[in-house]
């Protein structure tokens, strides 16, 4: 049927959407729903690679699309979030307030990189936007929440600096693993031991944000923040 082929579109159309909606209510200053629909987006976004493989419904329509849609939620959101944060918390001027905003430019960077680059078929070269964009947007989620990351994130320089980071990572050469597996290829012993490593880092966070009743985005926070440093750590041992 001619209608299976629009599915995965219309389900990237849906990440797309959460993006701006979460654009939107990050303006105005609803930051925590704005990071629920960046979570919904990137379950959309998974959902449509899963959709186009299952219905054999791929085109190239489709992947432009992909890279439009993850360029709102997963590049523009995350950076409009980090700056909304930095308004609020450190009373810092416009100017100051509007270097997170590089992260949306590099993120763009990194997804056409991604586009031409036969490298990363299956892993990917250079930290994927979702990442970055779920350390962003659980940190603005957190922020709110726990005082002392309140008290972190108003020193004037820790969010540009973090943005500085996540953009250089973006577009570095660094080999990073996919977080989506089964695709039926043999997998490295580095890239198993990395998987399990992150797989313990998500579950030792859950335990302990739990345990302590602490804000439950911590545990995307931190997870996202190990997954980054095991790649790294990885990318040294050849």
């Amino acid at each position: 049927m001619q209608i299976v082929k629009h599915i995965p579109n219309t389900i990237t159309c849906l990440n797309l959407l959460c993006g701006v909606g979460g654009v939107i209510l990050s303006l105005e200053g609803q930051v925590e729903t704005a990071f629920l629909l960046m979570l919904a987006a990137a379950g959309f976004d998974f959902c449509d690679g899963l959709a186009a493989r299952l219905l054999g419904a791929y085109s190239e329509i489709g992947k432009e699309l992909d890279s439009l849609a993850d360029m709102v939620s997963f590049g523009v959101l995350p950076s409009v979030l980090l700056y909304k944060t930095m308004c609020e918390f450190t009373g810092a001027g416009t100017l100051v307030c509007l270097i997170p905003l590089i992260l949306a430019a590099f993120s763009g960077l990194r997804l056409a990189k991604f586009n031409i680059d036969e490298r990363q078929h299956e892993s990917f070269i250079g930290l994927a936007t979702p990442a970055a964009a779920m350390i962003c947007g659980s940190l603005a989620y957190a922020a709110n929440y726990e005082e002392w990351l309140g008290s972190i994130v108003s020193v004037v320089w820790v969010i540009p600096a973090l943005a500085i980071i996540l953009s250089l990572l973006l577009v570095s050469e660094i080999p990073m693993f996919a977080m989506k597996m089964g695709t039926g290829k043999q997998v490295d012993t580095k890239t198993k031991v990395s998987r399990i490593l992150f797989l313990l880092a998500f579950i030792v966070s859950a335990v302990v944000v739990f345990s302590t009743g602490a804000c439950w985005t911590l545990i995307v926070l931190t997870s996202f923040l190990a997954y980054i440093i095991i790649n790294v750590g990885a990318s040294f041992c050849k």
